[in-house]
């Protein structure tokens, strides 16, 4: 894993994986499973999956299941 950064301010750690990481991923991609998001931005299956899922409860994605996969999208 990487190093993570500590905001100078708050003291906090900065976000490895940001949402917006995940939205402009789904903007280029366009709709696509889960592997294919995790490979682009660099990170775990399961990490992407937690990440937009709770991107999904946000209402900014959503979901469908196509076969035994989920295919993730913009919300409009």
């Amino acid at each position: 894993m990487g190093d993570r950064d500590r905001d100078e301010e708050s003291g906090k750690f900065t976000e490895e994986y940001p949402p917006q990481d995940f939205l402009k991923a789904l903007d280029e991609l366009g709709p696509s499973g889960t592997t294919d998001i995790s490979n682009y931005i660099g990170c775990d299956r399961r990490t992407a999956y937690l990440k937009l899922k709770s991107l999904e409860e946000e209402g900014e994605v959503r979901s469908r299941k196509v076969g035994n996969s989920l295919l993730w999208e913009l919300n409009d």
